[in-house]
């Protein structure tokens, strides 16, 4: 079992900096300078490339089925409840977001009535205060956290690919930041020192 761990661990590190590499600035800035505009498929050939290899990835991995917990009615009902808050909570937070932009469809759209622009490299950034935003920097993350942790039931496998993402997660929340501060400085700089990362303890402060 042990070994098992270690090779969920190693095949998912070496996919999250695959996809850190290939979501670089660097990246874009250089596959712009060679082909141009058509970066702006870039953003759909990511997203699409991000998921096969995320599912190739996630079913020939060994499945330590050890089971650490499985709760009993009533409290797997309260956490399967909470589970279900969690993937409510990753639509709300997802509309306050472009979808389009998100999933490379509106590149493609500018791209092809010749309304792109190279300075936008894959995506038009947008930068989101409202709603969710408001509470976290990364709603998004803090719910799909709550989605993938909250189980009825728990076995080494399902731990580990909750450990792994909760990791994930985090690191993604630093690495996109450094962008956001790069493209935004102070007006980021700002929100960053006033809503917490993922967990929205300031709702609970006095004001």
């Amino acid at each position: 079992m042990f070994v098992d761990i270690l090779i969920i661990v190693a095949a998912f590190s070496l996919l999250g900096y695959l996809h850190s590499f290939l979501a670089s600035n660097k990246i874009k800035e250089m596959l712009a300078k060679k082909y141009g505009n058509k970066i702006a498929f870039y953003r759909l050939f990511y997203n699409l490339f991000a998921l096969i290899t995320f599912g190739f990835v996630y079913y020939n991995l060994p499945r330590p089925q050890a089971v650490i917990y499985d709760l009993q009615f009533p409290f797997d009902i309260i956490i399967l409840s909470i589970q279900i808050f969690g993937l409510f909570g990753m639509f709300w937070a997802g509309s306050f977001i472009d979808v389009k932009e998100f999933l490379g469809i509106s590149q493609i759209k500018r791209y092809l009535n010749g309304t792109y622009s190279l300075s936008d490299l894959d995506e038009k950034k947008e930068f989101v205060i409202s709603g969710a935003y408001k509470y976290s920097r990364h709603p998004i993350y803090l719910f799909s956290i709550i989605f993938i942790g909250a189980r009825p039931s728990m076995n080494v496998f399902s731990f580990t690919i909750f450990v792994l993402a909760v990791l994930y997660f985090i690191i993604g929340a630093y690495y996109e930041e450094e962008k956001l501060i790069g493209f935004l400085g102070d007006e980021y700089l700002e929100y960053k020192k006033n809503v917490p990362m993922i967990v929205p303890y300031k709702i609970f402060s006095k004001k």
